[in-house]
């Protein structure tokens, strides 16, 4: 709420401060329920760590900086989908989920595209579809058993994107971040509480 509200009104330092504090509180919650005592959990904290350093490139407003905060993110997708395979998949749930993952991701690339810099095109690209892959990876993994938190983490996350999308590439009038931020970081402390230690 803080990060929010310092980033409409234009004061960039505590903005700044706000996103370090809050980006540094779902790394703080996956260590709290036990995430590094286990290989998921520890795959888990990978992705939230390398979610860290995005947020921290995309404090600055270059084109550098919205590149390097987007290639760390593309790291932290990789890790969770790779934690979401290594918990294990049911084809039936991650065959359900291709479906309307494929067709949104579609749907968002052909609104995109016009906007994005030519020379983003392939990294904005690449990162879709690994997000998009990430999702499913996510309900394959919950078919097999994780939790539901899983699913929820990942979806909010997917759905945020759209948001920095909206701000970063489309520039839309309307301040996306109102609801892009709180289902960011409630979709990272979805996947950060998902890590916890198994009974």
């Amino acid at each position: 709420m803080a990060l929010v509200y310092f980033l409409r009104v234009e004061w960039p330092l505590l903005a700044a401060g706000a996103k370090i504090i809050a980006s540094t509180g779902f790394l703080a919650t996956a260590i709290s329920v036990g995430a590094l005592s286990h290989r998921f959990g520890q795959t888990i904290f990978a992705g939230l760590l390398l979610s860290l350093f995005g947020d921290l490139f995309l404090i600055g407003i270059s084109e550098q900086a919205f590149v390097l905060g987007l290639g760390f993110f593309l790291l932290a997708h990789i890790a969770y989908i790779v934690a979401f395979v290594t918990f294990g998949t049911d084809r039936k749930w991650a065959i359900a989920a291709a479906v309307p993952i494929t067709a949104i991701t579609v749907i968002v690339a052909i609104w995109l595209t016009p906007s994005i810099p030519t020379d983003l095109l392939i990294p904005v690209r690449v990162y879709s579809i690994v997000i998009g892959l990430m999702v499913i990876a996510a309900f394959g993994a919950r078919g097999a058993g994780a939790s539901s938190l899983v699913v929820a983490g990942a979806l909010m996350f997917f759905v945020s994107d759209l948001s920095v999308a909206a701000t970063r590439l489309v520039h839309v009038s309307f301040p996306t971040i109102i609801w892009g931020l709180p289902l960011y970081y409630a979709g990272q402390l979805c996947l950060a509480v998902s890590a916890r230690k198994p009974a």
